[in-house]
């Protein structure tokens, strides 16, 4: 979202493909520059615009600038802000004194994450057979990114979990549906009940952290059930975006380390064997609920082959790390671009600072 005021930033005009931007002139008297907003976060980013023409989506354009659109307008961006400042809280018991485990959210959590499902940040690429969607899909979770980071954990986690859930076709036709439908659902009901459904991962423990094979979580198939059906008991140190719809677990068997996709809820909506002792307190990430969990007597589906766990969940962490990076790309487009407008627009010592020899 660069102005035009920082001409000398650009080394050449920008691509026919990227609009005029407006440029935000502040007052004369005011030492300050003015709100950096208004602006399509696409259209001011010639990178992108010019790596999406690169990379074969060039006719995702201009959906992808109907995002940028609205990400850079005022209350959307302060959405972001409230969606920090407030983080969710624990509500462990209904009033009648019922364990609930259920999350309450700033209704900015809820709409910002709505706004990127419905545009495809999630899973809805793996659903989309056109030349390009993924790549129209990673330049939108660096504009998402730029006004609201906790909700990219979701995104990435339920986007990223599609290769995992083919290692089994009964887990792959149940749930593909529900993360590439392009529909945010955050009802509290079983996910075969749901227009959509976001996936977690619960794989931390206590004793080991990333060292996995230290796991003390244990998974049991279950006596007479179906092929694959697992009962899952442990605990898990650190579970991201708690509230999701199903995690993949990484639990112990007879033939070693294996992984399990547990849903949160049971077919009735009570949980799923489900407990969350507490919310972790974070310097970052702070709108994402982030907790300790409980297992008891959770049932779930083995994917892939018993003691292969490792193998099938880096199936969905490799697309993981794959947005952890475009997370950080969008964390370093939105600095440089604070920076320029700030050095566009204050004024110090009688002049802006991009006119100060020191800048």
């Amino acid at each position: 979202m660069l102005e035009t005021a920082t001409e000398w930033w650009l080394d050449r005009p920008m691509e026919p493909t990227a609009a005029p931007l407006r440029p935000i002139v502040a007052a004369a008297d005011s030492p300050l520059p003015p709100p950096r907003e208004g602006d399509n976060l696409l259209n001011g980013d010639r990178a992108l615009v010019e790596a999406l023409a690169r990379e074969g989506a060039g006719a995702f354009t201009a959906d992808v600038s109907a995002l940028g659109q609205t990400l850079a307008e005022r209350d959307w961006i302060a959405r972001g802000f409230a969606a920090n400042d407030n983080p969710p809280q624990q509500i462990a018991y209904d009033r009648g004194g019922r364990r609930i485990d259920a999350i309450d959210f700033h209704p900015a959590w809820h709409e910002l994450l709505g706004l990127a499902v419905e545009h495809g940040v999630a899973g809805a690429p793996w659903a989309d057979d056109r030349r390009g969607a993924h790549v129209a899909r990673a330049a939108k979770f660096i504009l998402i990114a730029q006004v609201e980071a906790g909700i990219t954990c979701p995104l990435a986690m339920t986007y990223s979990c599609v290769p995992a859930l083919r290692l089994d076709g009964d887990v792959a036709s149940a749930w593909e549906p529900l993360v590439s439908s392009g529909e945010y659902d955050p009802s509290e009901v079983a996910a075969s009940h749901k227009r959509g459904a976001l996936i977690g991962m619960a794989l931390t423990e206590r004793s080991g952290g990333s060292d996995v094979a230290t796991s003390t979580t244990i998974a049991e198939a279950v006596s007479g059930g179906e092929p694959g059906e697992m009962i899952v008991d442990g605990a898990k140190w650190f579970v991201s975006a708690v509230q999701s719809d199903a995690f993949f677990v990484l639990a112990q068997t007879a033939d070693g380390i294996s992984c399990v996709l547990v849903p949160r809820l049971d077919e009735d909506g009570r949980p799923n064997g489900f407990r969350i002792d507490r919310l972790k307190s974070k310097l970052g990430n702070r709108s994402n609920p982030t907790a300790e969990v409980v297992l008891t007597g959770a049932r779930g589906q083995l994917v892939g082959e018993q003691g292969r766990g490792v193998r099938a969940i880096m199936a969905m962490i490799g697309g993981t790390r794959h947005d952890c990076v475009l997370g950080s790309t969008a964390v370093m487009r939105l600095g440089t671009a604070e920076a320029i407008h700030w050095s566009a627009h204050r004024r110090a010592f009688g002049a802006r600072l991009l006119d100060q020899p020191a800048m």
